[in-house]
């Protein structure tokens, strides 16, 4: 009896000890996430090479060959070196310490950026100078949310086969059964979470409103709901498309993107655009800024959108020189929703209503007063809050709602969809505070300015009988351009002498191709399709820009990625000072970014640059700007030793493999001059917030792109007490291709009705037609 009871303890302490053991396995496994490993630049490594290579690393640190071939999930190798794998914290740790790695970082979600736009910006189709043959050599990817094949934007009618250089693929799956000669490649990319009927195609939309933003064929009567009718195309309609899709459900992940990136460079794509961004990061931890450095480095340029958080300072994302950040700016043309009550009075509200009312009047209500709310129950039924609300009480009726929780993200289900759960005809929501974006409605909807609501309000309370109809949307002209509320704002903080965002286009209310696999508004249960939908975001601003570059690059196709976006920046439309007599002259009008009639965000005069950069993109004036300013691959590695990066890794992003490469050190190379230290188009610093008075010194070359002799004077803006010295004030080329160099030099007081930003600018001017400007903006921290 005690021997069987020997044995029967010594197997319950075996089982204990194994099982606790795989469940102690099981944890650590658990507690894996994914990590991007990233090594530099793969220039002369084969992928197969590589991803042996990333095997051998993961082995050495995990100890365990087989639990490093189960852990890793991918390996970048075509032009970015690294991998991703379900790593441990120590194991980053390790990782993070070997030879080779420049840096380890966790996978992270980031987000989406989320017609009459090109006429607006004089980019009339009938008017304007193109080189089709040029153009239809272009390729731009597109990283986003994929593709509806079967839009009429995307017609390859009149198309050749994809150009030569093209070595991209063609990914079929679900809703995506074929490319053509006008959308030439399609991948997908979804390492997480991979199924088998991942595809390629949009199921969300935003990915085809934006391609064919970009390159779009010209598509009559389009429209959405009736709503903006006219003629959809892209910048470029003879420019070729390759889609990425790297933005599912969940959102868009870092190692998709890298992947992608990794992937486009070799494919052969020309411009990258990328509408997706998240929080601030140090360039060797973000995958954007990591994949557009070695797209850079093969002559590729990518546009980046800035960022929907605005109107607030600091907001502005995707903050590497080597790309172009782009602000969302209006254009000349809004929605209106008008709302009239049954006493006469009408309020015109925001919102793209595509329902036309079947009777003269509704019964209208409250969200409090159809509410079936007890004491002591969650919930504010006064701004229509889920759950809050009868459906006898709101059946058939419009209801008004203030604002409430929702307003400040209390709850993801918007007024429509709750109301229209409720049998309601129709919904007026109350905004807190007033804003210039229109969104698709589920119902009869119209979002209305806090006055106005408040008279609504007043109004209900007053009759037995009260009643409303909300009419359909309809558009009116508007003066333009302004920035847009949500379009984010610098400065910037990684990068302080790098002024962010670079550029503005049209990111406001922008008609586009939609995709009929996704539904008009967010909700799965909208049984609406449409070929067009209206949408707003610097998302909808990055593509405009992706297009002016693709255009631009079609007359230079020898341009580095830098001279683009130097020609990009030095010609756009601009506002100098709202305090001073001259504005710039926009489509033959007097008009300025800060000017918001229509639209109710104010910008304030100082913080102009800090939304717009560089000012609103012009196309056409871009193809010849005179003058340029070109950065090269080693001006970026000294900038980077400036910023403090470390010289073994930034040896890393050279490549090479590792009997040529040499060790890159700081200490051997001259570091860019005065107070930025890069060739940027745009001048910029950060200054302590201690003390008011101001020296910085920028230097700068520019090269002569223009025609024959020319001579350019420098004519120089800058507010009362202070000083902006240019020198020289003149420079002569003799030939195209020539390079000159010159210093600006600011003194001056920081005044208190400055509030801690100077403003200032350098214009050179050849008096042939050239006038190439440069912002200065000086910004002290702690006084705004």
């Amino acid at each position: 009896m005690v021997q069987n009871m020997s044995l029967w303890l010594f197997i319950l302490c075996f089982y204990l000890v194994n099982t606790g053991f795989k469940a102690e396995t099981q944890d650590k496994f658990d507690k894996r996430e994914p990590y991007i490993v990233y090594m530099g630049d793969a220039a002369e490594k084969y992928h197969a090479e590589a991803a042996e290579s990333h095997h051998n690393l993961l082995s050495k640190v995990i100890g365990d060959e087989s639990k490093a071939r189960e852990v890793r999930m991918y390996s970048y190798g075509k032009n970015i070196d690294g991998f991703v794998a379900r790593l441990l914290p120590d194991e980053v740790e390790k990782l993070s310490r070997e030879g080779g790695v420049v840096s380890v970082f966790k996978n992270t979600q980031r987000q989406l950026h989320t017609t009459r736009s090109w006429d607006f910006l004089g980019f009339v189709e009938s008017k304007y100078k193109r080189s089709e043959a040029l153009e239809s050599n272009i390729i731009v990817g597109v990283l986003d949310t994929g593709i509806y094949i079967d839009s009429p934007s995307f017609d390859d009618k009149g198309f050749g086969p994809p150009p030569a250089k093209w070595k991209g693929k063609c990914v079929t799956g679900n809703n995506l059964t074929r490319c053509n000669n006008k959308v030439i490649g399609a991948k997908y990319y979804h390492l997480k979470r991979p199924s088998y009927d991942d595809t390629a195609a949009d199921y969300d939309g935003h990915g085809t409103h934006t391609s064919s933003t970009i390159a779009g064929v010209s598509v009559s009567n389009a429209n959405l709901f009736g709503i903006a009718n006219g003629t959809a195309r892209g910048g470029v309609p003879s420019a070729r498309i390759a889609t990425y899709k790297v933005c599912w459900e969940e959102g868009c992940s870092d190692m998709d993107m890298l992947a992608a990136f990794d992937e486009a460079i070799s494919d052969g794509v020309d411009v990258i655009s990328i509408s997706i961004g998240g929080a601030s990061l140090p360039f060797f931890e973000d995958p954007i800024a990591i994949g557009a450095f070695h797209a850079m480095k093969r002559g590729i340029l990518t546009t980046c959108s800035a960022g929907n958080n605005g109107p607030g300072l600091f907001t502005v994302s995707n903050l590497a020189p080597w790309v172009m950040t782009v602000a969302a700016n209006s254009v000349d043309r809004k929605f209106e929703t008008v709302v009239k009550l049954g006493n006469g009075y009408t309020a015109t509200g925001i919102s793209v209503n595509g329902f036309n009312p079947t009777k003269k009047m509704y019964p209208l209500t409250s969200g409090w007063l159809a509410s079936n709310v007890t004491e002591g129950d969650y919930g504010e039924p006064s701004a229509c809050e889920v759950g809050t609300m009868g459906e006898d009480k709101v059946m058939g009726k419009i209801v008004y709602c203030e604002v409430g929780r929702e307003e400040a993200g209390g709850s993801s289900e918007g007024q429509d969809h709750i109301i229209r759960s409720l049998k309601g005809a129709g919904v007026i929501v109350q905004l807190l505070e007033p804003t210039d974006m229109a969104t698709s409605t589920l119902i009869p909807a119209s979002y209305v300015f806090f006055e106005d609501g408040t008279k609504i309000y007043e109004y209900i309370n007053s009759t037995k009988n009260p009643q409303a109809v909300i009419y359909k949307t309809r558009t009116k002209k508007m003066v333009a351009p302004s920035i847009a509320s949500f379009s984010a704002r610098g400065p910037q903080k990684i990068s302080p002498n790098i002024l962010k965002p670079d550029i503005s286009a049209p990111g406001l209310n922008i008609l586009a191709a939609y995709s009929k696999l996704a539904t008009v508004t967010v909700y799965a249960d909208d049984k609406r399709h449409t070929l067009f939908s209206i949408l707003s975001g610097t998302s909808m601003a990055c593509p405009h820009a992706a297009a002016a570059a693709a255009y631009v690059k079609s007359f230079h196709p020898d341009w580095s990625p830098a001279a683009i976006k130097s020609a990009l920046m030095t010609t756009g439309n601009y506002h100098i000072n709202p305090k001073t007599k001259k504005n710039s002259k926009i489509n033959g009008q007097f008009k300025s970014l800060h000017s918001i009639t229509a639209t109710p965000m104010r910008i304030k005069g100082f913080e102009a640059e800090l939304s717009y950069g560089s000012g609103q993109i012009n196309p056409r004036r871009a193809i010849h700007p005179g003058l340029i300013y070109d950065i090269t691959e080693s001006s970026y590695l000294s900038f980077l030793c400036k910023e403090g990066y470390n010289s073994t890794s930034i040896g890393l992003l050279l490549g090479g493999s590792n009997e040529t490469k040499k060790e890159y050190r700081c200490v051997d190379h001259k570091l860019g001059l005065g107070s930025d230290g890069l060739n940027y188009p745009s001048m910029h610093k950060q200054v302590g917030s201690m003390g008011t008075n101001v020296s910085e010194t920028f230097y700068r070359t520019v090269r002569n792109v223009g025609y024959g002799p020319s001579t350019y004077v420098a004519r120089v803006w800058a507010p009362k007490g202070v000083r902006v010295e240019v020198e020289p004030r003149a420079m002569s080329f003799v030939k195209p291709g020539e390079e000159k160099n010159f210093k600006v030099v600011i003194h001056g007081v920081m005044e208190e009705t400055m509030r801690g930003v100077l403003s200032a600018s350098v214009e050179w001017d050849d008096s042939r037609g050239h006038l190439v400007r440069t912002p200065i903006l000086l910004f002290q921290a702690g006084k705004l």
